[in-house]
């Protein structure tokens, strides 16, 4: 497929599905082509409604890294300044709450900013609860990610504290 001035219709992209779309102004446009054109998000086919800077975005996706990053992509558009994100999480099958737990400490240890001496991760009803006292805050956000890319993960809670902060106050 060609770029450019070369026009053709979305649907035309081999491989991948065109999220549907309500309110097709030039920001709905421009936030469909760019979830598209982001590798990760692309299978998805995200929908998209743009309405005066506010945009609604909805459809299924695996994990919820994914989710935020659709989110992410949104915000990042010129023009938008609020962005209602009623993306689902959704897995093939159900996870158990020890599948999740285990899942997350999987994406913990393949995070190369986190110490698994550091971070503990506990799960619950797909929330993850991450604990310890880890050395900076990069290491923290670090972990939060790692563990929202766990399949099954619908909310991060981080009760991670910063030891840098705790001896500051010292």
């Amino acid at each position: 497929m060609t770029r450019g001035n070369d026009k053709q219709p979305e649907t035309a992209r081999p491989g991948t599905r065109t999220g549907g779309t309500r309110g097709y102004d030039a920001t709905t446009r421009a936030v469909q082509a760019a979830l598209e054109d982001d590798e990760g998000m692309r299978p998805y086919g995200i929908n998209v409604e743009a309405r005066g800077g506010k945009v609604r975005i909805w459809g299924i996706v695996d994990t919820l890294s994914e989710k935020n990053r659709a989110e992410e992509i949104a915000r990042s558009i010129p023009g938008v300044v609020e962005v209602e994100n009623d993306i689902t999480i959704s897995t093939d099958g159900e996870i158990s709450d020890s599948g999740v737990e285990f899942e997350a400490r999987e994406e913990l240890a393949a995070e190369p900013g986190v110490d698994l001496r550091d971070v503990g991760a506990y799960s619950g009803g797909g929330i993850v609860i991450l604990k310890g006292e880890v050395e900076t805050e990069a290491e923290k956000q670090a972990a939060i990610r790692a563990a929202s890319k766990a399949r099954g993960v619908r909310e991060v809670v981080t009760q991670l504290r910063v030891k840098k902060d705790k001896d500051t106050k010292s």
